[in-house]
């Protein structure tokens, strides 16, 4: 849900659909930030014999913008190539893949990494290996270690990986997207209400799935304006602003009789992904495409839903009595003011004590770090982030484990108005309002260190009984 399938034509392109990205700095390895990009969602484990892999055709790029303006000044592209070492067989693998080079591994990729700054072109690393995908006890008797050697180093302070991943994303997706039901609270909405049906809670939809990840580790200034890198929460260099974009040829030509296709002309975006759930929620379905050609500069153009987002204005319908407070805030038609600044501008100083993301008055969907803000111990990480006082989680940046759906909909539901507006009292349910999946643990643990995404989920043992 995050970005999983949220506009109409990406949905029908999962290898140019980015799923979630993430910003933070590294918890074990302080001067520089992860960033991770992933795509093709949903993908089940038992997924040959054809397994998933990036497009060759696709241009995936991670951007950062460190001047407040809404554009890339520094973009790590990823072009991937897919070899093929047994044209006679239709076996991904023809026995135990037990390194990256096995020649028992037949349909492999590999691809190449440049770091684009104002236009100058840096290659950071060619040829370097993806792992195979996760297939089971026979074909990947140690996955981890194949995981583990797909880790490249691409120059000082910078780690690479591009593979498969556990999803560590987790959302009621069943529930939500049934009449926005919310499990622990669906004794007060009004059509679960209708038949009856108790509070329970929530179901993972993404529960023993996979994705795709980019992955980059880098040294914090190499991303900054300048190469800033001070201890100051409060100074402008403070915050980088982070989006990804899967782009394709502009002309593709489908030839008859053979099975292949061709492409030409530019790179045109079809698809990006910022703070999550922004084009998947916030957005109205007939501009979504719209939103995805488009770079974070040209969001002013989305703000007004933002501004007034149609969920603010459901809770109320289908939760009755839950949400008076928000039912007025929504009819006074104030502007949230609130979730402008989370999801648009950064949040300026002041508004929450000792803490700020602001890059400027540049309206752009990006996530925003404050590279100045230390990771939380680990003993001390909340998984709501900023609203439960750790400002090292969402919405600055956004650590693999963090909530999201619960801060995203409790910040629609009122939660953080009063910080705009001291005469607002947020409703009661706005703070416990959830997916019920706030405690979640996934079954394949993310890792304390790079590339932090759980070991994928092998085809074997799907579902796990």
């Amino acid at each position: 849900m995050s970005s999983h399938r949220e506009a109409p034509e990406i949905s029908k392109d999962p290898v140019a659909d980015s799923t979630d990205l993430y910003a933070f700095v590294s918890p074990d390895k302080r001067d520089t930030v992860t960033l991770i990009a992933n795509y093709i969602p949903l993908q089940n484990p038992a997924g040959g014999p054809n397994f998933y892999e990036f497009g060759d055709d696709v241009l995936y790029e991670i951007h950062i913008d460190n001047t407040g303006d809404g554009r890339a000044d520094v973009s790590y592209q990823f072009r991937f190539t897919t070899h093929l070492r047994n044209h006679d067989t239709f076996l991904y693998n023809t026995g135990p893949i037990t390194s990256l080079t096995s020649t028992a591994w037949n349909r492999f990729q590999t691809y190449t990494l440049t770091r684009v700054e104002h236009g100058r072109e840096t290659v950071l690393g060619r040829d370097l290996l993806c792992p195979p995908c996760n297939i089971g006890p026979l074909s990947t008797p140690d996955y981890p270690a194949l995981a583990r050697a797909a880790v490249h180093g691409v120059g000082p302070g910078r780690k690479v990986f591009a593979g498969q991943r556990a999803e560590g994303f987790y959302v009621d997706l069943g529930s939500i997207f049934d009449l926005g039901d919310l499990r622990p609270f669906q004794q007060y909405q009004v059509f679960a209400k209708q038949h009856g049906l108790p509070n329970q809670d929530g179901v993972n939809a993404t529960k023993q799935l996979n994705v795709h990840s980019l992955a980059l580790q880098v040294p914090i200034r190499e991303l900054t304006q300048g190469g800033w890198n001070g201890s100051d929460v409060n100074d402008s260099r403070a915050t980088i602003g982070v989006w990804t974009s899967a782009s394709r040829r502009a002309a593709r030509v489908i030839e008859p009789g053979r099975g292949g296709q061709s492409e030409s002309g530019p790179f045109v975006q079809i698809s990006r992904l910022g703070n999550p759930l922004f084009n998947e929620v916030i957005v109205p379905m007939a501009r979504k495409d719209e939103w995805n050609a488009l770079p974070p500069a040209e969001d002013k153009r989305f703000a007004s839903y933002v501004a007034k987002p149609e969920l603010a204005g459901l809770l109320p319908v289908l939760y009755p009595g839950v949400f008076p407070n928000l039912a007025t805030l929504d009819a006074s038609g104030k502007p949230r003011a609130d979730l402008l600044a989370i999801l648009l501008t950064g949040i300026p100083k002041g508004i929450v004590p000792g803490f700020q993301n602001f890059t400027g008055t540049t309206e752009a969907d990006m996530l925003r770090l404050n590279i100045a803000i230390p990771p939380t111990p680990t003993a001390s990480v909340n998984i709501l982030g900023l609203v439960a006082g750790d400002a090292a989680g969402f919405p600055n940046g956004r650590r693999v484990f963090d909530d999201v759906v619960t801060v995203e909909i409790r910040a629609v539901a009122g939660l953080t108005y009063h910080l705009v507006d001291n005469s607002y009292t947020p409703d009661t349910a706005a703070g416990q309002v959830t997916d019920g999946l706030d405690n979640h643990s996934p079954e394949n643990p993310y890792l304390d260190t790079f590339p932090y995404l759980g070991v994928p989920y092998d085809g074997y043992h799907h579902p796990a009984s």
